[in-house]
């Protein structure tokens, strides 16, 4: 029986710690929350790799790099409503569980999401829910929110999930120019999203952010 314990300290000490991940919580909810259950049982012995883990087709599971340093920027707080967009078998949602006071995972395939929903009664988190439907429209039922985390890359952000951020509130994704990313953070402000970057990061681009074509006459 492999030792996923000791790989989760692996994976923090080698993976989130040196990439200047500092906060407890962060650190806390990674070694505790067990990563190889979110993913198909044949896949399980690649969880705790420093790469992006297909879990579907044109899918992933974020790197630990990635999503430990995407939500040391967005400083999730307790009294924090995260909407988790693309949350695949529902790890990311389980890890910003434990920082945040509740949270919305989104999936857009069905299976994934009963199986993520789940795997969440099984670690007995009640604090999350996971619900199915299409990634760019969010979830405006449980808006609107205080944190938004997009679970994949993307080229455009749809306005609809721009308007299920709250004013003040936070948002971080990989924005994809080809096979280069970079990760940036959002702040809503005026009713307008000002971005900047903070770390170089790649992911396949989910369905309904890609950039829309220019029609040109």
């Amino acid at each position: 029986m492999p030792d996923y314990a000791a790989r989760r300290r692996m994976m923090v000490d080698t993976q989130v710690r040196p990439s200047d991940v500092t906060k407890f919580p962060i650190i806390e909810a990674m070694l505790d929350v067990p990563r190889e259950a979110f993913v198909p049982e044949a896949l399980r012995e690649a969880a705790y790799v420093g790469t992006n883990l297909e879990i579907a087709a044109g899918r992933v599971m974020l790197e630990p790099r990635t999503l430990s340093k995407m939500l040391d920027a967005l400083v999730v707080g307790p009294r924090d409503l995260v909407l988790d967009i693309g949350c695949g078998f529902g790890y990311s949602t389980v890890i910003l569980a434990r920082l945040a006071e509740a949270v919305v995972g989104l999936e857009d395939s069905e299976d994934m999401a009963e199986e993520a929903a789940a795997i969440l009664d099984a670690q007995l988190v009640d604090n999350a829910t996971i619900i199915a439907g299409p990634l760019a429209g969010g979830a405006p039922q449980h808006g609107p929110y205080d944190v938004i985390v997009v679970q994949g890359g993307i080229e455009e952000l749809p306005a609809a999930i721009e308007e299920q951020l709250k004013e003040g509130g936070r948002i971080a994704c990989v924005f994809m120019e080809g096979s280069l990313g970079v990760c940036r953070l959002g702040r809503k402000s005026g009713g307008q999203i000002a971005w900047r970057d903070i770390f170089n990061a790649a992911a396949p681009v989910l369905a309904g952010f890609e950039r829309k074509p220019e029609f040109t006459f």
